[in-house]
């Protein structure tokens, strides 16, 4: 980060200076999501200039890393000679995602200016659902004949290779049919007369256009894939799904899940670039129905009024219980996304989760009663003089902690699966409802010791 920033001030320099050769070739050195990450820096005068001294590809390659609102100032100062350039250098999967971000009239004018074949490739790829595998897949693959020869292959290979996405990992189909994956490797350490047929691996792991990203990018990360094939109903090949694609999926699915467990609704531009109206309007509607449903700890502790004002020193332990519930449902409850996130977990495993959790929080609830027990008695009576604590109140705080952590674990690990069941993202049964639940729950287990135990 610090050498993108000094590399910015050099260019900044050499642009005030109009020494635009010597910018040219220090531009033409460096990675296209480094002059992208430079030019979130710059100006919109000097966007343009910049964007205009680099090579086509290299141009190419760090406009699909900007953001949209960069990308959408230099497509309207282009002239339609400079965007066709550059639609002729973006991958049609890159194009089809830079359509789905940019303004009507934008659009209008990117397809004007894209070539027949762009235009029916990008609406191809446009009526597929968001999230499914057709949505970030790309039809620019290597298509090889099983009757190829190894040396046929490779001239093929050459012939179409500048305008692929990738040529490491080839597909061998019939009439569109997918009939087996052979990799460049294979091909070089066989001879070249040996037919793609006889070298072809025949078990292709393969998805379908409808299949969830999500689930695909998991499989990615199972396999160790470069690319994976897409075909449709049909079985016939449609395009491939490469590796940069699947971890852009990981990193947004991230960012969404992390997003809603700290009750935000999720957004797709940066945190600076983010007006505060719309930062507002992310938070304000889960800040309003936090708080509606925290209301019920309000009616519990209005409903135990009198209980309390027999033993006021009851009040003091209220914050720690809810807290550590709070906490130990927190812990249960990501545990669960990440391994729902993973496909590690599914709801016919909702009875073996909540049992292991339930042997956790035995032991967590145990240790953190006779803490809390020890604490109570030790530091809250002798050493703070509170002579209102007797032992039976320090039981009673210490049962209700235990009971509260088994309660909240078994909680906390439930309800990501049965959102899931239901049809809602378990990232949403996170942090914010599980502590508003459990608050609840420790309060109604409190107070009920309490009057058992202390006859209040």
């Amino acid at each position: 980060m610090e050498g993108i920033q000094k590399i910015t001030e050099i260019i900044r320099k050499l642009l005030a200076g109009k020494k635009y050769p010597q910018l040219r070739e220090m531009l033409a050195c460096m990675e296209g999501a480094d002059i992208a990450e430079i030019l979130s820096e710059t100006d919109n005068d000097s966007l343009l200039v910049i964007f205009r001294l680099l090579p086509k590809e290299l141009a190419a390659e760090a406009f699909v890393e900007m953001d949209s609102d960069q990308q959408q100032t230099l497509i309207t100062s282009f002239t339609d000679r400079e965007l066709t350039g550059l639609l002729d250098e973006l991958y049609d999967d890159d194009t089809a995602d830079i359509i789905e971000e940019m303004p009507a009239n934008v659009v209008q004018r990117i397809l004007k200016n894209a070539s027949p074949e762009t235009r029916r490739s990008v609406n191809e790829l446009l009526k597929y659902p968001d999230n499914s595998a057709g949505s970030i897949m790309t039809t620019e693959y290597v298509n090889l004949r099983k009757h190829y020869t190894v040396g046929e292959a490779f001239s093929f290979i050459r012939s179409v290779a500048l305008d692929k996405e990738t040529v490491y990992t080839c597909y061998v189909t019939d009439n569109r049919r997918l009939l087996g994956v052979v990799s460049v490797k294979d091909l070089l350490l066989a001879s070249e007369d040996t037919a793609v047929a006889d070298i072809m691996d025949t078990n292709v792991i393969h998805v379908h256009t409808e299949d969830d990203r999500e689930e695909i990018a998991v499989l990615f990360s199972h396999y160790d894939f470069l690319a994976m094939p897409v075909v449709d109903r049909e079985d016939r090949l449609v395009g491939i799904i490469t590796v940069d694609d699947a971890i852009d999926v990981l990193q947004e699915e991230a960012d969404e899940d992390m997003a809603i467990i700290s009750a935000v609704t999720p957004t797709d531009k940066p945190y600076l670039k983010t007006p505060t109206a719309e930062l507002w309007k992310a938070r304000i509607p889960w800040l309003l129905l936090l708080m509606l449903s925290a209301t019920l700890t309000g009616i519990i502790i209005t409903g135990f009024e009198n209980a309390l004002s027999s033993l006021v020193v009851l009040t003091a332990f209220i914050p720690m219980l809810m807290g550590t519930g709070g906490n130990a449902g927190s812990q249960a409850s990501v545990t669960v996304i990440r391994g729902i996130s993973l496909n590690e977990i599914d709801f016919p495993d909702l009875l073996k989760v909540v049992f292991k959790e339930f042997k956790v929080s035995i032991l967590c609830g145990i240790t953190l009663a006779a803490a809390t027990f020890a604490k109570v008695l030790l530091i809250d009576r002798l050493l703070l003089g509170n002579t209102d604590i007797s032992v039976m109140v320090a039981f009673v705080v210490s049962l209700t902690l235990c009971v509260t952590v088994i309660l909240s674990k078994i909680i906390g690990c439930s309800m990501p699966l049965l959102a899931k069941k239901l049809g809602f993202d378990p990232a949403v049964m996170a942090s914010p409802f599980i502590t508003t639940i459990v608050d609840a729950v420790s309060l109604l287990v409190y107070f009920g010791f309490a009057s058992w135990i202390l006859h209040l």
